[in-house]
């Protein structure tokens, strides 16, 4: 539940002017507005499952929206049924001037593509079905001009060929862009999964992470057998995932109401996972690419 001190757990992730928001419980309008950030931008909202306290969110933020003269489509992604909850919570907010999108997952893991986010989906242990997700962004190998200028390419088609277009001159000449890219270079991604028991799934699709946003419902191990009656983990197994995964870093979340301080945990959680942080309200990064070493 959201606290006086501490809202309801949500992701935003922001990309070349589009803000994609893991999940929209109760109050994540409020914890926006705290940052400074505007809900304008939200193209996508993913969704872990239908809890509450993931979801409750939702009607009050599309009507922000509306109500920012958006027009542009917004697209669902969540859990099968997405479509019929989603609707059912809109009786609250029946006209809005844009079209949702829906996207319902299929099956353990899927794959989605859109404004330049590669979205993950993947099934999770949890007492509904629930998904994580993994979002990644691409970087293209390093154009050679050099190459180029060997293929006599014209340079007007060198920006089409870095974008990933062919080109075909005047007289009928054809050019790819495997002709004159390196090879795809590391780019960013990010892992984010709540509401649910240490899972294969979660190791295998935060591998190689920038970041990897987990959940920590108790921050003592001795509230193990509640985290696993209630299918969600203690501090230290989010941490055994971090480590297993090789993630860069680790943001706990998702804390029980009980908890008051999650800081008092981090000395034993930093025994498993040094690169672990304890997450709270308006907590941000910057990802930047890595520097090529020559």
């Amino acid at each position: 539940m959201p606290l006086p001190y501490r809202y309801l757990t949500s992701l935003m992730l922001r990309f070349n002017g589009s803000s994609l928001l893991i999940d929209c419980g109760e109050a994540t309008q409020i914890a926006m507005k705290k940052k400074g950030w505007s809900p304008n931008p939200i193209d996508i909202i993913c969704f872990t499952h239908f809890h509450a306290d993931h979801i409750s969110g939702l009607p009050g933020m599309l009507l922000t929206l509306g109500n920012a003269e958006r027009t542009e489509n917004v697209t669902l992604i969540g859990p099968k049924g997405l479509e019929r909850v989603v609707k059912s919570l809109l009786v609250v907010a029946p006209e809005l001037p844009f079209e949702l999108n829906f996207h319902e997952i299929e099956g353990n893991e899927e794959n989605i593509c859109i404004n330049g986010y590669n979205i993950k989906a993947f099934k999770v242990n949890h007492n509904m079905l629930c998904y994580g997700y993994s979002v990644s962004i691409k970087r293209a190998g390093r154009f050679d001009d050099k190459r180029a200028r060997e293929l006599d390419i014209p340079i007007r088609m060198w920006n089409r060929l870095q974008k990933g277009e062919e080109c075909v001159t005047e007289d009928g000449r054809r050019f790819t862009p495997d002709m004159v890219m390196g090879k795809e270079r590391k780019g960013l991604k990010v892992t984010y999964t709540t509401d649910t028991r240490p899972t294969k799934s979660i190791v295998e699709n935060a591998k190689g992470s920038d970041l990897f946003i987990c959940e920590g419902m108790y921050g003592e191990d001795d509230k193990l057998s509640k985290a696993k009656e209630n299918r969600h983990m203690v501090f230290s197994e989010a941490a055994e995932l971090a480590r297993q995964a090789g993630v860069k870093e680790l943001w706990l979340t998702h804390f029980s109401p009980s908890m008051t301080d999650p800081r008092q945990y981090m000395d034993e959680v930093k025994k498993i996972f040094p690169q672990a942080k304890p997450g709270k309200d308006g907590k941000t990064v910057v990802l930047d690419y890595e520097e090529e070493q020559n």
